[in-house]
C-alpha cells in the first residue's frame, strides 16, 4: 500500500449564486485538487479550497505547498502508516491547512479504500444522519424571503442567516424572515465578526421571540476576553468559528470561563480529518458543542467533513452546504442529500468518483 506518485491540478470553481458577508462578496472560488496514487491501484482524492480572511492561507501559498518537490517525502510511504502521515503533515504544512487538509483527506480515503469500508466506518461511527444548513448571504429582505422560500421548498430545515452590516437592518431582515416562513425551520446567524459584546448583547434582547438557535462567531476572532466577558446564558449560544483554527486554540477556548458553547469545526482551518478529530476529542471530554462547517468546497472535501463529524459523539450540528451553490464539480457521489439531510453512502472512502 505504498504511494507511487501524487498528482495536483487547480481548478477555477465559479457560483451559481454569489453571496455577500461581512467583510467580502464572494462570486467564485479557486481550488486545488490532489490524487495520491498507491501501487495496488487505489487513488485517494483531496481537495482545497484555502480561506486568507481567515487563515492567512492565500491561493499562492496553497499552490506552492502542494508543489511536487514539496510533496516528495510522501513517495514510498506506506498509506497504513497514516497517523504518522498525518503527524508529519501537521509538522511540515502547518502555516497551510487547506493544503495540508488535501493531503490528509487523500491518505484517509486511501485507507478506507484499501480496508474497504466508509471513512467513517474507519473513524468509528457515532451518527448517521443529520440536518444541514444552508447559507443565506447579506441581502436586500425581499431577496432573503425569496432564496428562504425557495430553500424551504427544497425540504432544508435549518437556514444559517448572514448577518454583521447594521444591527438594525439585521433584527428587521430575521423579523420578516420568521413572519413569513411557515411552517417555520430553524435559523441559525452568523454576523462574521460583525458586532461588538454591547451588540451581541442588544441582538439576543431583541430577537429572543424569534428563535435564533445560535450566534457563529459574532465579535472579533481576537476577542477572546471579551467572548468570556458576555452573560453564561449568551455565551452557551456562541459558535466559535474564526477564533477556533487548530488544537490550541480549542484548549485556550475550553480553559475557564469558557468562551463559548459550539466549536465550528472546518477541515480548511484546521488541516484536516487528523486535527479536526482531535479538536472534536477536546469537545467530547469539554461537554462543548459540536458543528462541523466549511468553505465554498468541493464535494470531496464536503464529504470528509461528512465523515469526521459522523464519527464524533460532540456533533449536534452541520453546515456543510458549501458544495451546493458550485457551477460544476470534478467528482460526482460522496453523500445523501434529502430533504435538508446528509447522509454517507455506503461506499469504501470518502464514496466519491472522479468525473
Amino acid at each position: 500500500m505504498k504511494i507511487t506518485h501524487i498528482e495536483v491540478f487547480s481548478e477555477a470553481m465559479p457560483l451559481t449564486r454569489p453571496y455577500t458577508i461581512a467583510f467580502r462578496t464572494v462570486a467564485d472560488v479557486q481550488m486545488n485538487f490532489v490524487e495520491i496514487h498507491t501501487d495496488n491501484g487505489f487513488v485517494g482524492l483531496g481537495c482545497a479550497s484555502p480561506e486568507p480572511h481567515v487563515t492567512g492561507e492565500t491561493r499562492e501559498a496553497c499552490g506552492a505547498a502542494l508543489q511536487p518537490q514539496r510533496l516528495q517525502w510522501l513517495i514510498g510511504e506506506d498509506v497504513r502508516a497514516l497517523p504518522r502521515l498525518c503527524r508529519t503533515l501537521t509538522q511540515t504544512m502547518g502555516t497551510t491547512p487547506a493544503a495540508r487538509a488535501a493531503l490528509d483527506m487523500a491518505l484517509h480515503d486511501l485507507l478506507a479504500l484499501h480496508i474497504g469500508v466508509p471513512v467513517v466506518e474507519l473513524l468509528g461511527r457515532a451518527h448517521h444522519a443529520l440536518p444541514t444548513s444552508i447559507t443565506i448571504g447579506i441581502k436586500g429582505v425581499q431577496e432573503t424571503l425569496d432564496e428562504a422560500h425557495e430553500y424551504v421548498a427544497r425540504g432544508f430545515q435549518v437556514l444559517k442567516v448572514k448577518l454583521g452590516h447594521d444591527l438594525e437592518q439585521d433584527i428587521a431582515r430575521l423579523s420578516r424572515l420568521r413572519e413569513s416562513l411557515k411552517p417555520a425551520p430553524l435559523i441559525r446567524v452568523d454576523p462574521n465578526q460583525g458586532y461588538d459584546a454591547n451588540a451581541v448583547s442588544e441582538f439576543v434582547k431583541r430577537t429572543a421571540s424569534l428563535g435564533i438557535e445560535f450566534l457563529e462567531q459574532p465579535m472579533p476572532a481576537h476577542d477572546v476576553d471579551a467572548m468570556r466577558a458576555l452573560p453564561d446564558e449568551i455565551r452557551a449560544r456562541v459558535a466559535a468559528d474564526e477564533t477556533l483554527l487548530g488544537e490550541s486554540d480549542a484548549l485556550h477556548l475550553v480553559a475557564a470561563p469558557r468562551a463559548c458553547g459550539i466549536f465550528n469545526i472546518k477541515l480548511m482551518k484546521c488541516g484536516g480529518i487528523w486535527s479536526g478529530m482531535r479538536i472534536a476529542g477536546i469537545a467530547e471530554i469539554a461537554g462543548i458543542e459540536l458543528m462541523w462547517g466549511c468553505m465554498d468546497e468541493s464535494i470531496i472535501s464536503i464529504s470528509a467533513a461528512l465523515h469526521a463529524a459522523f464519527a464524533s459523539p460532540a456533533t449536534r450540528y452541520l453546515d456543510l452546504d458549501g458544495s451546493l451553490d458550485l457551477a460544476r464539480d470534478v467528482v460526482s457521489g460522496g453523500f445523501e442529500l434529502k430533504d435538508g439531510v446528509m447522509r454517507t453512502l455506503d461506499r469504501p472512502g470518502l464514496g466519491v468518483t472522479r468525473l
